[in-house]
């Protein structure tokens, strides 16, 4: 089987070949840190955890690079003269951070900041310069600017022509030649703090957004890589600009264009401008970050995600049914386990193969359980171990399997275990004494609690409704 992607820029699915079998590079837009994370900015992050999980799984060594923009217009807007700017990132990086790690994300490879590698993105910007492609302020401002029109290709990740294009907003047009021209170098303003400011052959200043990324990419990944993934929200203008000045500074830059789909809410982007947006933080502290990691992968990661009630109740039910198998095989079946293949199926492989189709992976996994369920419930327990370590093989692929819900309340847990323990001994003695209305009254109470009792020839067992 080949792994297949959807390319950005081709506009259609490639077959995937790394640059170094033995070592896939990506890069991926992390956060700018003016505030904390949204949901959506979860789910971003979760579509290349999965991506890279699988890209491990297929190639071994996967070099995994996310960015933190820590310098930036909003940033500065946001800062206090009690929180400087580089404070409030760093706060906000810790955020992030946490959101993350919260369901489950891997680490990446190197998290770099963008105030690190200034000097990198000067050397790309003097390039440019040489090259004919940027240009310095006539005005003395010490902006200096990406000539769009000095390159054929501009638009090429997302095939349009300059002149069908907006004007570029992300800097001042005292100096432009052209409205589309992108800033590659801020000079500093009135106002503005001294220490977010750095020399450079054009003046004090900061960089802009989109030459920051270019000079990360190539500073840990080399001039060229294997994919380069974002939100959707990100193609233009931040990752045509990437491209453009990437490859006019004579870079090859990125082989794959990779984007995910953003969570909306009443058909529009979840957004901090719009106001619309539910806070990673807040949704984490409700909810069992297992249940967060599954309704956020249960779309595919190119859809974009509309998260109601019902996806966090469709996510629970889903999560339930995979525990009480995986405990009920375990506890069933678990001896002998040698005597199950490792290797997953054949339909897993073939959904995360294709544009790795998550929602076929799970319904691959829910067909396992279904197959195992049903030989438990036979007593053909030796025949169950294969879909039992099946399920424990594909969710351990995408992240369901870690224990990392801090909210569980482990003393309530074992105090439910000793009451529902006690009823069970109470219900064995009635059915050992004879006494079945006592037993069957035992059994009713149970079961109007929402817990199910499985008697087995090792004994009787509880679970929770799922």
């Amino acid at each position: 089987m080949t792994l297949r992607l959807y390319d950005t820029r081709a506009q259609q699915l490639r077959d995937f070949v790394p640059l170094d079998p033995g070592n896939v590079t990506m890069y991926v837009c992390g956060p700018t840190v003016q505030s904390g994370p949204h949901i959506g900015h979860v789910r971003a992050a979760l579509s290349f955890d999965l991506l890279r999980r699988w890209l491990s799984r297929r190639y071994g060594r996967v070099t995994f690079v996310r960015n933190v923009t820590d310098i930036d217009d909003k940033v500065l807007a946001n800062a206090r003269d009690t929180e400087p700017w580089w404070a409030l990132a760093y706060r906000m990086e810790q955020e992030f951070t946490a959101a993350y790690a919260g369901i489950g994300i891997l680490p990446p490879t190197y998290e770099p900041r963008a105030t690190a590698s200034i000097p990198q993105m000067q050397e790309i910007i003097a390039t440019l310069i040489e090259r004919g492609h940027a240009y310095p302020a006539a005005d003395g401002s010490g902006d200096v600017y990406f000539d769009v029109r000095s390159w054929a290709e501009y638009g090429a990740l997302t095939h349009q022509s300059v002149d069908a294009m907006e004007a570029a907003e992300d800097a001042d047009p005292r100096g432009k030649r052209n409205p589309q021209d992108f800033a590659l170098w801020k000079g500093s303003k009135p106002g503005e703090p001294a220490d977010a400011t750095w020399a450079s052959p054009w003046g004090a200043g900061r960089p802009g957004w989109h030459i920051e990324c270019s000079a990360m990419a190539k500073r840990y990944l080399g001039a060229e890589f294997d994919i380069h993934g974002g939100g959707l929200d990100l193609r233009f203008p931040h990752h045509e600009n990437e491209l453009a000045q990437s490859t006019a500074a004579g870079d090859a830059f990125a082989r794959y264009w990779v984007h995910n789909g953003l969570v909306t809410v009443d058909g529009q982007k979840m957004s901090k401008s719009l106001g619309n947006f539910t806070l990673a933080a807040d949704v984490l502290k409700e909810r069992d970050p297992l249940v967060v990691r599954y309704a956020l992968a249960a779309a595919h990661y190119r859809s974009n995600l509309d998260l109601t009630e019902s996806s966090w109740a469709e996510a629970e039910a889903a999560l339930g049914r995979i525990r009480t198998f995986l405990e009920r095989g375990e506890r069933l079946a678990a001896p002998g386990w040698p005597e199950a293949k490792e290797g997953l199926p054949g339909e897993f492989i073939a959904a995360m193969d294709d544009d790795l189709a998550v929602p076929r992976a799970l319904a691959a996994i829910h067909t396992s359980i279904r197959s195992g369920n049903a030989l438990l419930d036979a007593g053909h327990f030796e025949n169950a171990k294969q879909d039992v370590m099946d399920v424990m093989q594909m969710t351990a692929i995408l992240g369901l399997d870690e224990p990392i819900s801090a909210a569980t309340d482990r003393g309530t847990a074992s105090a439910l275990d000793a009451l529902v323990q006690t009823m069970i001994t109470q219900r064995a003695d009635a059915r050992a004494n004879k006494d079945w209305a006592a037993a069957d009254r035992i059994r009713d109470a149970i079961a109007a609690a929402g817990i199910t009792l499985e008697d087995t020839p090792a004994g009787t067992h509880w679970s929770i409704d799922g």
